[in-house]
């Protein structure tokens, strides 16, 4: 029934990718197009009905990185079975994965599986980890099995006309210890009553240690920093993913944002992936 799988994913720092990627290997299809969306608009990308789509974002804030958003807009099926995939830094996806399967719907894929993953979220640091090193080889190992459900429940089906959707709202949640959840929304209320100034974008911590090799150049998905002046970011541009921080193996550029200690202190408990097919 399906010959062919159109891998598509927004990931500046790679973990959506992953976990995609991982997926795909699952369904066995050898036949794959990919279709990033993760620096550039692509198009207009159609999806035959003999064509599984899977498609992979971050979650920032609880929604879609609106960028993402923006970037899948030339995506379009015709009633082609999709997979959907929400990838968050073991806080909250919230509405995410309804967001991604209105969108979905919207453009004719016929969503027939979703899932939530854990990614290392984009403040995770040495001194604050946040699900530092996910997606790590357990869930791989679990897109891989998830991609081949994913395959055995096109296979079952046949036909097109005979594939059940599904409705990613009955996804199971992931559990949360209530305490910590409090603690967090106390501090951040704090926090936000304190007016203190928070970093609109990262910045270069030791000048010394850029050795303008052009890695954070490449690995911002708008734009923000220029070759040449890789000193600088441009904070009208940013978006907070923390691409160029995460790339930067010298480790000369930070987001000292305080809610990277809010994160690690109140989401240490591992979340697990979530599907529903």
């Amino acid at each position: 029934m399906i010959n062919e799988v159109y891998l598509i994913y927004f990931s500046p720092t790679h973990t959506s990718r992953q976990i995609a990627e991982a997926i795909v290997r699952g369904t066995g299809v050898e036949k794959v197009v990919t279709v990033d969306i993760t620096r550039q608009d692509v198009g207009e990308v159609v999806i035959p009905e003999s064509a599984l789509a899977v498609v992979a974002v971050p979650v920032y804030g609880g929604h879609v990185a609106p960028l993402a958003m923006a970037r899948l807009q030339g995506i379009r099926g015709l009633d082609a079975p999709a997979a959907l995939v929400a990838v968050y830094g073991n806080r909250a996806y919230e509405k995410a994965l309804v967001e991604l399967d209105a969108f979905a719907g919207s453009r004719g894929l016929k969503v027939v599986a979703g899932a939530t993953f854990v990614g290392e979220h984009s403040y995770s640091t040495d001194k604050c980890p946040v699900a530092a090193g996910r997606p790590d080889r357990d869930d791989l190992a679990y897109a891989e099995d998830f991609g081949r459900k994913i395959a055995d429940k096109l296979l079952a089906a046949g036909s097109a006309d005979a594939l059940c959707q599904v409705d990613v709202r009955a996804i199971r949640r992931p559990g949360q210890p209530v305490l910590p959840l409090l603690r967090f929304l106390w501090k951040v209320i704090r926090l936000r009553r304190s007016g203190v100034a928070l970093p609109r974008a990262p910045r270069v911590n030791d000048e010394s240690a850029c050795t303008h090799c052009g890695l954070c150049v490449r690995s911002c998905p708008v734009g923000a920093i220029v070759k040449g002046d890789e000193l600088h970011t441009d904070q009208t541009k940013c978006i907070k993913c923390c691409a160029c921080v995460k790339a930067c193996n010298r480790k000369a550029r930070v987001y000292d944002t305080p809610f990277a200690a809010l994160l690690s202190d109140c989401f240490k408990e591992r979340k697990q992936p979530q599907t529903i097919l």
